[in-house]
């Protein structure tokens, strides 16, 4: 139901989530952890940053981290950013620019109860309800200061 963008960019978030606020998770980390293509995760990172829900730090201790804790980033905001067929008239089907009750493409009306069901979970539901043990489990060891 989602883009692939939109759930890598929801594991990539998650990975950031299993760690302590202040740390930086270097993109290689995300990358490996989160399972996406380092390239992919770069150009999805930009997007997130520019959106408010991650700060990134350049330099050879530089990576990712949350700009707000887990529970007040809504799964909303992330797939609105990538997933255009969830915003009020897009069209399902992309053909049209717009599609309404009023103007419906064929999959119209079947697309509107689930669509409505999907924007309600993803409004509803913040990063830390959907994280788990999972991601913390596979979180490398810490890396000792000398």
């Amino acid at each position: 139901m989602l883009s692939t963008t939109s759930q890598y960019a929801l594991r990539a978030l998650l990975v950031l989530a299993a760690e302590p606020a202040e740390r930086l998770v270097p993109g290689k980390d995300m990358a490996r952890l989160a399972q996406i293509p380092s390239n992919y995760l770069s150009k999805i990172m930009i997007t997130l940053a520019g959106a408010g829900l991650v700060e990134a730090a350049r330099g050879s201790n530089g990576g990712y981290r949350l700009r707000r804790p887990a529970d007040q980033i809504h799964l909303i905001e992330v797939v609105s950013l990538f997933d255009r067929q969830l915003t009020p008239k897009a069209c399902f089907l992309g053909v049209r620019a717009e599609c309404s009750d009023h103007d419906p493409c064929t999959a119209h009306m079947a697309w509107k109860t689930v669509k409505a069901e999907l924007v309600e979970f993803l409004d509803g539901a913040t990063l830390d309800k959907i994280s788990g043990p999972t991601l913390k489990k596979a979180r490398p060891p810490r890396r000792k200061s000398a």
